[in-house]
């Protein structure tokens, strides 16, 4: 298979390469790293990202930025940080991306547990993550050509727990090598519009 990653030079996306290159062709992207690299926020940036890459059996994200602050202090303009770039950023991916999926092919989102468990700070996260979880279920109802697309939702990552633990208190976390896990399901397996749980 080929498969284009991106955010391959995160804490996920690096566990996801190092899974999925084990038995098929890695395309890594990222913002600044990787071999193209892509803006998320910018659907003619996305454009050519495809037409650089051409067809592909499978896309894969592991990316998207959020914001967190409170309520109380929170603008729009703070809020559509996250609106532009986790969800809009993903959504773009998926709906450029499907055209240039093989028959068949797969694709893969990124939300997050605070879609389910709510934290202080973490109205933004908890919109974004949501939101991603309803368009992949729709989404999968739809894709033609035998396309599948599905959502990884992990709680904290034990990277990252220890620099997040005032976001997350008593949260059990989980390594990036187990979510990868969850994105090889995902790619090689036959399921569409699942919200794949990992750690909760």
């Amino acid at each position: 298979m080929k498969i284009v990653i991106i955010g391959a030079s995160g804490t996920v996306g690096r566990a996801v390469t190092e899974t999925l290159s084990r038995k098929h062709e890695v395309i890594r992207v990222g913002r600044t790293q990787g071999d193209y690299q892509v803006d998320i926020t910018s659907q003619e940036s996305v454009e050519a990202l495809f037409e650089k890459v051409g067809r592909v059996d499978a896309i894969v994200s592991a990316t998207g930025n959020l914001f967190f602050g409170p309520l109380s202090t929170m603008t729009d303009q703070d809020f559509n940080q996250g609106l532009q770039d986790k969800l809009l950023g993903q959504i773009r991916l998926a709906l450029t991306g499907q055209h240039f999926l093989n028959d068949g092919g797969s694709i893969t989102l990124i939300s997050g547990i605070i879609a389910h468990e709510p934290i202080a700070q973490g109205a933004n996260a908890a919109t974004i993550n949501a939101g991603l979880e309803g368009f992949v279920r729709a989404a999968a109802c739809e894709l033609e050509r035998g396309q599948r697309i599905n959502l990884i939702s992990p709680t904290v990552l034990s990277e990252s727990a220890e620099a997040y633990d005032g976001f997350f208190p008593g949260f059990a976390s989980v390594p990036a090598a187990t979510v990868a896990n969850a994105y090889r399901r995902s790619v090689e397996g036959i399921q569409t519009g699942r919200i794949y749980q990992v750690g909760y």
